[in-house]
């Protein structure tokens, strides 16, 4: 299948590699000229290179205190001007978990979405809004069909929440996710950690660190992963490897390499859940498994190679270019049913789909970031110039739902004769996206702190149909977000910041081949940053306001006078309060909680069935978690541990739709005890769902809920060498 694409020649990205030459010039000479020399020798090594990895240090496991993820800029948390919600690896041991879904319930304001049936990075909404948007080192993790992250190489988990296309380009308004990876240390260890669980889940995974010379100036660490699980889900399974190495290459004091690494191979059943029986979620299984056996698993392999080239010039400046490629592939049939139908609502039709998926793509960043003081102040200014190009093509081999391929709910018989094919689609897409950044940082006065920002973005998508061979529209826009905030110390416990800042994402092309409109958002954030018990606990709490304007909507004229059938005149509403709290109450006792309350809703529409005040779909008006660990410090069980975890989800709407059904709310309660013998070894013991509650963890429409796990277990092992 061929995806090669061409996109049509613009003299926006000529502008920007202009504008951005002649700053990046501009900024350098600036910085050669002043009356310092900066040179770093070896005796600074250190000292640069730990600030500037962002490393994770000693008392901030569970409350790190800086971020670059909002400013691409090495910044105290307390000094940006937007909420950000941290979750770090301590919470993923913890937790005993293998991916970042269950850590996000502790971001405040994260909801768990579609899940693709397992196969894909997982949906969330952020503040009322959904999104896919995320992000791994500051690079894209899910331009495709990219499997969930793999804990095992994560060091943090950083929600960055409201429009963030000031900096990272299009966007979803409510915020997006950027997982930081472990990097390589001074001093050699290896680690191996295994764990097995209720309904056969296996896995294991070893992490090696290694200087690969005596002056420490070459580093390496390798994260391996391997898991081979059943489920509660009659027939569901799955099995992943993940390899996951990383260099770091000190080449002298005052330039550094890193290159990071990631192969994933996924094999797993194509599992959408259950469905609602007339209406009421609680009559089917939590075990039914409506699709089929025979299909085989769905084979998801992905790559991701990064490397960033970082050089420090005179005076703190550093110039920074680096780059990720990305490719990968997805392939398996799979069968996907309507809801039971009436009379008796005992049987669901069902279909087959065949998926072929590729994609590969390339992104390049060129960063100048350094602080100089103008009229007085002190500024952190930050130019960059960015360039994407990706391409996905997508096939699907489709049948229609016969009635012999229906499927009983309460006495399955699988293994029934494949529907016929009746349907082929077949496209492939080529997207190319230029960016500049510009941003400046700025200390107005000792307790003022300033932040503005803008990025101009050129975007082109050229698309083909593959089956009639006939080519898309050619798709351009050149669009600019700009953001602003304050952040303002009262004392030296307590900040308060707000901001406004504007988002936008694409919107396609309609039925006649025009352009849409792309979506646009617009947020605004008021909150304060402070910190507890002598700084050892500290926490952000944000009230916003977002709107997204341009959301499809259906058009008024269709059938009657237009083939148009959906166009971008809709709007979505929300606002709240979203909060997280982290560190230490003591030396014994650790926490960390969460809470959000939403309102959000439809504010503009011209479909009688999704009226204004509609609620959006999946949001809860209330969520929140809390999660205490207790360590002891002295005694035969000296550096032992045990915590509790509560999670809480509101009753949420399945869909916009009239039909809408309401989801009830729920509560988790889980347990962990990790017994240490000595510093090097650890046993630990998870029990989760402790009351089995039976929870809906995912929706998607009124067809599908994804049902979480009943009450389980899992037992784990953690040896240092």
């Amino acid at each position: 299948m061929s995806t090669s694409l061409h996109p049509h020649s613009s003299s926006l990205p000529r502008k920007l590699l202009g504008l951005a030459a002649l700053g990046l010039s501009t900024l350098t000479i600036v910085a050669a000229a002043s009356g310092r020399d900066a040179a770093l020798d070896l005796a600074d090594f250190d000292k640069v290179y730990e600030l500037d990895a962002l490393n994770v240090h000693a008392g901030e496991d569970w409350r790190p205190t800086r971020s670059a993820s909002a400013t691409r800029t090495d910044t105290a948390i307390e000094d940006i001007p937007q909420s950000i919600s941290v979750i770090s690896a301590q919470v993923l041991e913890d937790l005993d978990v293998a991916r970042i879904d269950h850590a996000m319930d502790f971001a405040g304001g994260v909801v768990r979405g579609n899940n693709f049936g397992g196969l894909q990075i997982s949906g969330y909404t952020v503040r009322g809004f959904t999104t896919g948007e995320i992000y791994r080192n500051g690079f894209p993790a899910n331009r495709g069909t990219s499997t969930s992250p793999d804990a095992s190489s994560v060091e943090r988990v950083e929600v960055l929440k409201g429009p963030s296309s000031g900096l990272y380009g299009r966007s979803d308004p409510g915020g997006l996710v950027n997982i930081v990876t472990k990097r390589p240390q001074q001093d050699a260890f290896t680690r191996v950690r295994a764990s097995a669980g209720s309904w056969d889940r296996y896995r294991a995974a070893l992490d090696i660190n290694r200087p690969l010379d005596t002056a420490g100036k070459v580093l390496a660490r390798l994260n391996l992963a391997v898991e081979d699980n059943g489920s509660f889900r009659d027939h569901v399974e799955q099995q992943r490897q993940v390899v996951s190495p990383s260099l770091t290459w000190h080449i002298n004091a005052k330039t550094q390499l890193q290159v990071d690494a990631e192969i994933i191979r996924n094999d797993s059943i194509y599992d959408r859940g259950i469905s609602p029986v007339n209406g009421n979620p609680d009559v089917m299984s939590r075990r039914r498994f409506l699709g089929e056996p025979n299909d085989g698993k769905m084979r998801n392999n992905n790559q991701m190679l990064q490397a960033a080239l970082e050089h420090w010039l005179p005076n703190n400046w550093k110039l920074r270019l680096a780059n990720q490629y990305w490719a990968g592939h997805l392939q398996g049939t799979t069968s996907e049913n309507q809801l039971p139908a009436a009379p008796d609502f005992d049987t669901v039709r069902r279909r087959t789909r065949a998926r072929d998926f590729q994609w590969h793509g390339n992104m390049t960043h060129l960063d100048l970031v350094g602080s100089f003081t103008l009229a007085g102040m002190q500024h952190q200014f930050l130019l960059g110039l960015e360039h994407e190009t990706h391409t996905n093509g997508s096939t699907f081999w489709q049948s229609d739902y016969p009635p012999s391929y229906a499927l009983n709910i309460y006495n399955p018989v699988y293994g029934g004769p494949k529907p016929t094919t009746v349907t082929k689609t077949s496209t492939a897409s080529t997207t190319e996206i230029w960016g500049l950044n510009i941003q400046d940082q700025v200390s107005f006065t000792e307790k003022l702190r300033g932040q503005i920002g803008v990025r101009v973005e050129n975007y082109q998508l050229d698309g083909r149909n593959l089956v009639t061979g006939a080519e898309n529209p050619h798709q351009e826009k050149d669009i600019a977000t700009p953001r602003i905030g304050l952040v303002y110390e009262v004392s030296p416990q307590v900040n308060l910041f707000g901001s406004v800042a504007k988002s936008f994402k694409p919107n396609g092309v309609d039925e006649l081949g025009n352009s849409r409109k792309p979506e646009e958002g617009f947020g605004y954030e008021a909150g304060t940053k402070f910190e507890l018990l002598s700084g050892r606990l500290g926490g952000t709490l944000g009230l916003f306001h977002i709107t997204k304007e341009n959301v499809l909507t259906s058009n008024p004229d269709y059938p009657a006078s237009s083939i148009i059938q959906q166009i971008p005149i809709g709007e979505q509403r929300s606002r709240g309060f979203d909060m997280q709290v982290a560190g230490y109450i003591s030396k014994s006792i650790r926490l960390i909680a969460a809470y959000a309350w939403i309102d959000a809703e439809v504010s503009k529409s011209n479909n009688p069935n999704l009226p204004v005040g509609r609620d959006l779909a999946g949001i809860p008006r209330h969520s929140g978690s809390v999660m205490g660990v207790y360590q002891f410090q002295r005694g035969v069980f000296k550096g032992s541990e045990f915590g509790v975890s509560v999670f809480y989800v509101g009753t949420r709407p399945s869909s916009t739709d009239a039909n809408r059904l309401d989801i009830a709310d729920y509560t988790t309660t889980n347990l962990f005890l990790r017994y240490k013998p000595s510093e090097n070894l650890s046993i630990g013991l998870n029990l989760n769902n402790l009351t089995d509650k039976r929870y809906y963890e995912r929706l998607f429409g009124n067809t599908w809920l994804v049902p979480g796990d009943p009450r389980n277990f899992s037992i784990n092992v953690s040896l240092k060498l």
